[in-house]
Protein backbone atom coordinates (compact mmCIF):
# COMPACT_ATOMS: atom_id res chain seq x y z
CA UNK A 1 0.00 0.00 0.00
CA UNK A 2 1.40 3.37 -0.98
CA UNK A 3 -1.44 5.57 0.28
CA UNK A 4 0.03 6.39 3.69
CA UNK A 5 -1.71 8.74 6.15
CA UNK A 6 -0.38 12.20 6.92
CA UNK A 7 1.30 12.67 10.31
CA UNK A 8 1.55 15.51 12.80
CA UNK A 9 3.96 16.26 15.65
CA UNK A 10 2.86 15.74 19.26
CA UNK A 11 4.37 16.87 22.52
CA UNK A 12 3.68 15.08 25.81
CA UNK A 13 3.78 17.30 28.88
CA UNK A 14 4.67 15.38 32.05
CA UNK A 15 5.57 16.12 35.64
CA UNK A 16 9.36 15.87 35.64
CA UNK A 17 11.17 16.75 38.89
CA UNK A 18 14.89 17.29 38.33
CA UNK A 19 17.90 17.81 40.58
CA UNK A 20 19.73 21.03 39.70
CA UNK A 21 23.13 19.75 40.79
CA UNK A 22 23.45 15.99 41.25
CA UNK A 23 27.06 16.14 42.43
CA UNK A 24 26.30 18.73 45.09
CA UNK A 25 23.21 16.84 46.30
CA UNK A 26 25.13 13.58 46.63
CA UNK A 27 28.02 15.31 48.39
CA UNK A 28 25.58 16.88 50.85
CA UNK A 29 23.99 13.53 51.64
CA UNK A 30 27.36 11.86 52.13
CA UNK A 31 28.36 14.44 54.76
CA UNK A 32 27.88 12.82 58.13
CA UNK A 33 26.59 9.59 56.57
CA UNK A 34 27.77 6.99 59.06
CA UNK A 35 28.54 4.11 56.66
CA UNK A 36 31.08 6.16 54.68
CA UNK A 37 32.62 7.48 57.90
CA UNK A 38 33.27 3.87 58.94
CA UNK A 39 35.54 3.27 55.93
CA UNK A 40 39.18 3.22 57.01
CA UNK A 41 42.32 4.50 55.37
CA UNK A 42 43.89 1.97 53.02
CA UNK A 43 40.73 -0.11 52.56
CA UNK A 44 39.97 -1.26 49.01
CA UNK A 45 36.46 -0.21 48.06
CA UNK A 46 34.73 -1.68 45.01
CA UNK A 47 32.06 0.34 43.21
CA UNK A 48 29.58 -1.24 40.80
CA UNK A 49 29.51 0.22 37.29
CA UNK A 50 26.63 -1.06 35.18
CA UNK A 51 25.91 -1.01 31.45
CA UNK A 52 22.78 1.14 31.46
CA UNK A 53 22.89 4.62 29.98
CA UNK A 54 22.22 6.52 33.21
CA UNK A 55 22.89 10.17 32.46
CA UNK A 56 24.55 11.16 35.75
CA UNK A 57 26.20 7.84 36.59
CA UNK A 58 29.73 9.10 35.73
CA UNK A 59 29.15 12.12 37.96
CA UNK A 60 27.87 9.97 40.83
CA UNK A 61 30.82 7.58 40.56
CA UNK A 62 33.29 10.46 40.46
CA UNK A 63 31.84 12.06 43.61
CA UNK A 64 32.07 8.72 45.42
CA UNK A 65 35.65 8.16 44.27
CA UNK A 66 36.70 11.64 45.38
CA UNK A 67 35.09 11.17 48.80
CA UNK A 68 36.77 7.80 49.26
CA UNK A 69 40.16 9.16 48.25
CA UNK A 70 39.75 12.00 50.74
CA UNK A 71 39.32 9.37 53.47
CA UNK A 72 42.47 7.63 52.29
CA UNK A 73 40.68 4.59 50.89
CA UNK A 74 41.53 2.93 47.57
CA UNK A 75 38.42 2.89 45.35
CA UNK A 76 38.13 0.83 42.17
CA UNK A 77 35.36 0.23 39.65
CA UNK A 78 34.08 -3.17 38.57
CA UNK A 79 31.98 -3.56 35.39
CA UNK A 80 28.78 -5.14 36.76
CA UNK A 81 26.64 -6.02 33.78
CA UNK A 82 26.12 -9.79 33.65
CA UNK A 83 26.82 -10.94 30.10
CA UNK A 84 26.84 -7.55 28.38
CA UNK A 85 29.86 -6.51 26.36
CA UNK A 86 29.93 -9.91 24.69
CA UNK A 87 30.60 -11.51 28.10
CA UNK A 88 34.28 -10.54 27.91
CA UNK A 89 36.40 -8.43 30.26
CA UNK A 90 37.55 -6.23 27.39
CA UNK A 91 34.05 -5.84 26.00
CA UNK A 92 32.69 -4.69 29.35
CA UNK A 93 35.39 -2.02 29.61
CA UNK A 94 34.36 -0.81 26.15
CA UNK A 95 30.72 -0.60 27.25
CA UNK A 96 31.72 1.60 30.20
CA UNK A 97 33.85 3.76 27.92
CA UNK A 98 30.85 4.37 25.64
CA UNK A 99 28.98 5.64 28.72
CA UNK A 100 31.73 8.10 29.66
CA UNK A 101 33.13 5.88 32.42
CA UNK A 102 36.91 5.56 32.11
CA UNK A 103 39.77 5.49 34.60
CA UNK A 104 40.75 9.00 33.51
CA UNK A 105 37.25 10.45 33.83
CA UNK A 106 36.36 8.88 37.16
CA UNK A 107 39.79 8.87 38.77
CA UNK A 108 39.89 5.22 39.80
CA UNK A 109 41.10 2.00 38.17
CA UNK A 110 38.62 -0.27 36.38
CA UNK A 111 39.18 -3.90 37.31
CA UNK A 112 37.47 -6.10 34.73
CA UNK A 113 37.31 -9.88 34.79
CA UNK A 114 34.71 -12.54 34.10
CA UNK A 115 35.95 -14.72 36.96
CA UNK A 116 33.55 -15.33 39.83
CA UNK A 117 33.57 -16.94 43.26
CA UNK A 118 30.83 -18.91 44.97
CA UNK A 119 30.00 -17.20 48.26
CA UNK A 120 27.16 -19.45 49.37
CA UNK A 121 23.94 -21.18 48.38
CA UNK A 122 20.35 -20.04 48.40
CA UNK A 123 17.50 -21.93 50.07
CA UNK A 124 16.65 -23.04 46.54
CA UNK A 125 19.98 -24.86 46.45
CA UNK A 126 21.53 -22.67 43.76
CA UNK A 127 25.07 -21.23 44.03
CA UNK A 128 25.53 -17.50 44.52
CA UNK A 129 28.32 -16.33 42.21
CA UNK A 130 29.97 -12.91 42.47
CA UNK A 131 32.82 -11.15 40.68
CA UNK A 132 36.08 -12.29 42.27
CA UNK A 133 37.48 -8.77 42.71
CA UNK A 134 34.42 -7.63 44.64
CA UNK A 135 34.71 -10.74 46.80
CA UNK A 136 38.25 -9.63 47.68
CA UNK A 137 37.30 -6.01 48.45
CA UNK A 138 37.22 -4.64 51.99
CA UNK A 139 34.06 -2.70 51.17
CA UNK A 140 31.48 -2.62 48.38
CA UNK A 141 29.28 0.31 47.35
CA UNK A 142 26.36 -0.63 45.08
CA UNK A 143 25.31 2.05 42.58
CA UNK A 144 22.37 1.78 40.18
CA UNK A 145 19.21 3.38 38.83
CA UNK A 146 15.88 2.21 40.22
CA UNK A 147 13.08 1.71 37.69
CA UNK A 148 10.37 -0.74 36.60
CA UNK A 149 11.78 -3.89 35.00
CA UNK A 150 10.96 -5.02 31.48
CA UNK A 151 10.48 -8.75 32.24
CA UNK A 152 8.49 -8.98 35.48
CA UNK A 153 6.52 -7.11 38.14
CA UNK A 154 7.20 -7.08 41.86
CA UNK A 155 8.01 -4.96 44.91
CA UNK A 156 11.65 -5.03 43.76
CA UNK A 157 12.43 -4.78 40.05
CA UNK A 158 15.42 -3.06 38.43
CA UNK A 159 17.73 -1.41 40.94
CA UNK A 160 20.34 -2.12 43.60
CA UNK A 161 19.10 -5.63 44.37
CA UNK A 162 19.21 -6.61 40.72
CA UNK A 163 22.66 -5.04 40.41
CA UNK A 164 23.90 -7.30 43.20
CA UNK A 165 22.23 -10.45 41.85
CA UNK A 166 22.73 -10.06 38.08
CA UNK A 167 25.36 -7.37 37.54
CA UNK A 168 27.83 -8.45 40.21
CA UNK A 169 27.38 -12.06 39.14
CA UNK A 170 29.00 -11.46 35.75
CA UNK A 171 28.05 -13.93 33.01
CA UNK A 172 28.14 -17.06 35.18
CA UNK A 173 26.15 -15.57 38.05
CA UNK A 174 23.64 -13.87 35.79
CA UNK A 175 23.07 -17.11 33.90
CA UNK A 176 22.56 -19.11 37.09
CA UNK A 177 20.13 -16.55 38.52
CA UNK A 178 18.15 -16.25 35.29
CA UNK A 179 17.92 -20.03 34.99
CA UNK A 180 16.36 -20.15 38.44
CA UNK A 181 13.72 -17.59 37.45
CA UNK A 182 12.16 -20.02 34.97
CA UNK A 183 10.99 -22.25 37.84
CA UNK A 184 10.83 -19.84 40.76
CA UNK A 185 10.17 -16.39 39.24
CA UNK A 186 12.25 -13.23 39.41
CA UNK A 187 10.97 -11.87 42.76
CA UNK A 188 11.87 -15.07 44.62
CA UNK A 189 15.31 -15.38 43.02
CA UNK A 190 16.19 -11.72 43.66
CA UNK A 191 15.18 -12.10 47.30
CA UNK A 192 17.06 -15.36 47.84
CA UNK A 193 20.31 -14.37 46.12
CA UNK A 194 20.47 -10.83 47.49
CA UNK A 195 19.97 -12.05 51.07
CA UNK A 196 23.06 -14.26 50.72
CA UNK A 197 25.08 -11.39 49.23
CA UNK A 198 24.06 -8.99 52.00
CA UNK A 199 25.01 -11.59 54.60
CA UNK A 200 28.31 -12.74 53.11
CA UNK A 201 29.81 -9.65 51.47
CA UNK A 202 30.85 -6.28 52.97
CA UNK A 203 28.11 -4.19 51.34
CA UNK A 204 28.77 -0.82 52.98
CA UNK A 205 25.95 1.17 51.43
CA UNK A 206 24.02 1.73 48.22
CA UNK A 207 23.34 4.73 46.00
CA UNK A 208 19.96 4.73 44.25
CA UNK A 209 19.21 7.00 41.30
CA UNK A 210 15.71 7.74 40.00
CA UNK A 211 15.31 9.45 36.62
CA UNK A 212 12.39 11.40 35.19
CA UNK A 213 10.73 10.96 31.79
CA UNK A 214 13.47 12.94 30.10
CA UNK A 215 16.32 10.73 31.29
CA UNK A 216 17.33 13.33 33.91
CA UNK A 217 18.08 12.62 37.57
CA UNK A 218 15.01 13.29 39.69
CA UNK A 219 16.54 12.16 42.99
CA UNK A 220 19.50 10.34 44.49
CA UNK A 221 19.33 8.44 47.78
CA UNK A 222 21.74 6.62 50.09
CA UNK A 223 20.83 3.18 51.44
CA UNK A 224 22.25 1.53 54.54
CA UNK A 225 22.65 -2.24 54.06
CA UNK A 226 19.93 -3.12 56.57
CA UNK A 227 17.38 -0.82 54.89
CA UNK A 228 18.40 -1.41 51.28
CA UNK A 229 15.51 -3.67 50.28
CA UNK A 230 12.70 -1.70 51.93
CA UNK A 231 14.03 1.64 50.73
CA UNK A 232 14.30 0.34 47.18
CA UNK A 233 10.65 -0.73 47.30
CA UNK A 234 9.65 2.84 48.19
CA UNK A 235 11.78 4.39 45.44
CA UNK A 236 10.39 1.97 42.85
CA UNK A 237 6.91 3.37 43.50
CA UNK A 238 8.23 6.88 42.85
CA UNK A 239 10.08 5.74 39.74
CA UNK A 240 6.96 4.08 38.34
CA UNK A 241 5.07 7.39 38.53
CA UNK A 242 7.82 9.12 36.55
CA UNK A 243 8.08 6.47 33.86
CA UNK A 244 7.57 7.59 30.24
CA UNK A 245 4.88 5.97 28.14
CA UNK A 246 2.85 6.25 24.96
CA UNK A 247 -0.34 8.33 25.26
CA UNK A 248 -2.52 5.83 23.34
CA UNK A 249 -3.92 2.48 24.47
CA UNK A 250 -4.35 1.12 20.95
CA UNK A 251 -2.19 1.60 17.85
CA UNK A 252 -2.16 -0.15 14.50
CA UNK A 253 1.47 0.60 13.66
CA UNK A 254 4.35 1.78 15.84
CA UNK A 255 7.50 2.93 14.06
CA UNK A 256 10.60 2.90 16.28
CA UNK A 257 13.73 4.60 14.97
CA UNK A 258 16.20 2.77 17.17
CA UNK A 259 16.52 -0.19 19.51
CA UNK A 260 19.39 -0.65 21.95
CA UNK A 261 20.67 -1.82 25.33
CA UNK A 262 21.44 1.78 26.23
CA UNK A 263 17.75 2.56 25.80
CA UNK A 264 16.36 -0.42 27.72
CA UNK A 265 17.65 -3.73 29.00
CA UNK A 266 15.11 -5.28 26.65
CA UNK A 267 16.18 -3.12 23.72
CA UNK A 268 12.69 -1.61 23.71
CA UNK A 269 11.00 -1.01 27.06
CA UNK A 270 8.26 -3.63 27.32
CA UNK A 271 6.30 -1.31 29.61
CA UNK A 272 6.09 1.15 26.70
CA UNK A 273 5.32 -1.23 23.81
CA UNK A 274 3.10 -3.68 25.71
CA UNK A 275 4.95 -6.79 24.50
CA UNK A 276 6.72 -9.31 26.69
CA UNK A 277 8.12 -12.75 25.89
CA UNK A 278 9.61 -13.73 29.27
CA UNK A 279 8.27 -17.09 30.48
CA UNK A 280 6.09 -16.87 33.56
CA UNK A 281 5.36 -13.14 33.31
CA UNK A 282 1.81 -12.00 32.50
CA UNK A 283 1.36 -10.18 29.22
CA UNK A 284 0.77 -6.42 29.55
CA UNK A 285 -2.86 -5.43 29.01
CA UNK A 286 -1.91 -2.18 27.29
CA UNK A 287 -0.92 -0.64 25.07
CA UNK A 288 -2.17 -2.89 22.27
CA UNK A 289 -0.03 -2.48 19.17
CA UNK A 290 -0.81 -4.57 16.10
CA UNK A 291 2.49 -4.10 14.21
CA UNK A 292 5.87 -2.79 15.34
CA UNK A 293 8.51 -1.71 12.83
CA UNK A 294 12.05 -1.09 14.14
CA UNK A 295 14.23 0.86 11.73
CA UNK A 296 17.75 0.64 13.19
CA UNK A 297 20.07 -0.08 16.12
CA UNK A 298 21.44 2.66 18.35
CA UNK A 299 25.15 3.28 18.03
CA UNK A 300 25.67 2.75 21.76
CA UNK A 301 24.25 -0.79 21.70
CA UNK A 302 27.41 -2.01 19.90
CA UNK A 303 25.48 -4.42 17.69
CA UNK A 304 23.53 -6.01 20.55
CA UNK A 305 20.06 -6.41 19.07
CA UNK A 306 18.39 -8.01 22.08
CA UNK A 307 14.69 -7.26 21.82
CA UNK A 308 14.46 -7.25 18.03
CA UNK A 309 12.33 -10.39 18.34
CA UNK A 310 9.50 -8.25 19.75
CA UNK A 311 9.21 -6.41 16.42
CA UNK A 312 7.20 -7.58 13.41
CA UNK A 313 9.28 -5.85 10.75
CA UNK A 314 12.75 -4.37 10.44
CA UNK A 315 15.32 -3.34 7.83
CA UNK A 316 18.26 -5.10 6.22
CA UNK A 317 20.54 -2.28 7.42
CA UNK A 318 19.64 -3.15 11.02
CA UNK A 319 20.24 -6.85 10.43
CA UNK A 320 23.64 -6.08 8.89
CA UNK A 321 24.67 -4.25 12.10
CA UNK A 322 23.82 -7.11 14.46
CA UNK A 323 26.64 -8.57 16.52
CA UNK A 324 25.13 -12.05 16.61
CA UNK A 325 27.39 -13.58 19.31
CA UNK A 326 26.80 -10.63 21.68
CA UNK A 327 23.05 -10.74 21.04
CA UNK A 328 22.85 -14.50 21.46
CA UNK A 329 24.87 -14.52 24.70
CA UNK A 330 22.71 -11.77 26.17
CA UNK A 331 19.38 -13.38 25.21
CA UNK A 332 20.41 -16.86 26.34
CA UNK A 333 21.75 -15.55 29.65
CA UNK A 334 18.52 -13.67 30.30
CA UNK A 335 16.41 -16.75 29.39
CA UNK A 336 14.77 -14.88 26.51
CA UNK A 337 16.03 -16.47 23.26
CA UNK A 338 12.82 -15.26 21.61
CA UNK A 339 14.12 -11.70 21.86
CA UNK A 340 16.91 -12.45 19.37
CA UNK A 341 14.60 -13.69 16.60
CA UNK A 342 14.95 -11.61 13.46
CA UNK A 343 11.65 -10.38 11.98
CA UNK A 344 10.97 -9.86 8.28
CA UNK A 345 13.64 -7.44 7.05
CA UNK A 346 13.07 -5.07 4.13
CA UNK A 347 15.51 -3.06 2.07
CA UNK A 348 13.62 0.19 2.64
CA UNK A 349 11.41 1.80 5.27
CA UNK A 350 8.70 2.34 2.67
CA UNK A 351 8.44 -1.42 2.03
CA UNK A 352 8.33 -2.21 5.76
CA UNK A 353 5.61 0.36 6.52
CA UNK A 354 3.60 -0.84 3.55
CA UNK A 355 3.77 -4.43 4.87
CA UNK A 356 2.77 -3.24 8.34
CA UNK A 357 -0.23 -1.44 6.87
CA UNK A 358 -1.28 -4.49 4.84
CA UNK A 359 -1.17 -6.71 7.94
CA UNK A 360 -2.71 -4.23 10.38
CA UNK A 361 -6.32 -5.17 9.69
CA UNK A 362 -7.13 -1.56 8.79
CA UNK A 363 -8.68 -1.06 5.36
CA UNK A 364 -8.88 2.72 5.06
CA UNK A 365 -5.90 5.06 5.24
CA UNK A 366 -7.84 7.62 7.23
CA UNK A 367 -8.53 5.03 9.96
CA UNK A 368 -4.90 3.95 10.46
CA UNK A 369 -3.60 4.72 13.96
CA UNK A 370 0.13 5.12 13.29
CA UNK A 371 2.69 6.41 15.81
CA UNK A 372 6.34 7.20 15.15
CA UNK A 373 8.88 7.51 17.99
CA UNK A 374 12.64 7.88 18.22
CA UNK A 375 12.96 5.16 20.88
CA UNK A 376 11.11 3.95 23.97
CA UNK A 377 13.06 6.27 26.27
CA UNK A 378 12.64 9.62 24.48
CA UNK A 379 8.89 10.13 24.38
CA UNK A 380 8.36 13.85 24.91
CA UNK A 381 7.99 14.31 21.16
CA UNK A 382 6.36 11.82 18.80
CA UNK A 383 4.38 11.78 15.57
CA UNK A 384 0.88 10.45 15.03
CA UNK A 385 -1.41 9.91 12.04
CA UNK A 386 -4.51 11.98 11.43
CA UNK A 387 -6.74 9.25 12.89
CA UNK A 388 -5.34 10.26 16.30
CA UNK A 389 -5.83 14.02 15.91
CA UNK A 390 -9.11 14.42 17.81
CA UNK A 391 -7.90 12.16 20.62
CA UNK A 392 -4.76 14.29 20.99
CA UNK A 393 -6.73 17.53 21.02
CA UNK A 394 -8.96 16.16 23.79
CA UNK A 395 -5.98 15.24 26.01
CA UNK A 396 -4.77 18.11 28.22
CA UNK A 397 -1.33 16.55 28.50
CA UNK A 398 -0.79 16.58 24.74
CA UNK A 399 -0.03 19.45 22.38
CA UNK A 400 -0.42 19.46 18.60
CA UNK A 401 2.63 21.03 16.98
CA UNK A 402 2.24 22.15 13.39
CA UNK A 403 0.10 20.96 10.52
CA UNK A 404 -0.21 17.38 9.22
CA UNK A 405 2.31 16.45 6.53
CA UNK A 406 3.21 13.41 4.45
CA UNK A 407 5.61 10.77 5.74
CA UNK A 408 9.06 12.17 4.83
CA UNK A 409 10.53 9.51 2.56
CA UNK A 410 13.85 10.20 0.89
CA UNK A 411 14.70 9.15 -2.66
CA UNK A 412 16.08 5.85 -1.33
CA UNK A 413 12.73 4.93 0.21
CA UNK A 414 13.83 5.48 3.82
CA UNK A 415 12.32 7.94 6.27
CA UNK A 416 14.17 11.20 6.77
CA UNK A 417 14.57 12.21 10.42
CA UNK A 418 12.46 15.22 11.34
CA UNK A 419 12.90 15.17 15.11
CA UNK A 420 14.71 18.50 15.16
CA UNK A 421 12.24 20.28 12.89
Amino acid sequence: MENFPKIFKIRQRSRAPKLKDVGRELTRKLEGFEPIRNIRQGERVGLTAGSRGIRDKPKVLKVLVNQLKAIGASPFLVPCMGSHGGATAEGQIEVLKSLGITEENIGAPIVSSMEVQEIGRTKLGTPVLVDKHLCQADRIIVVNRIKPHTDFKGDIESGLVKMMVIGMGKHAGALTAHQSTIKHGFPTVLSEVSSVILEKLPITFGVGIVENQYDETALVELFRPEELVEKEKALLKKARKLMPGLPFDQMDILIVDELGKNISGAGMDTNVIGRLSFIGSPKPKKPRITRIFVRDLSEATHGNASGIGMADFTTKRLVDKIDHPATQINCITSMAPEDSRIPIAFKTDREAISAAFETSGVLKTEDLRLVWIKNTLELEYLFGSQALLEEVRANRRLDVLGEPSVLPFGQNGDLVSIWES
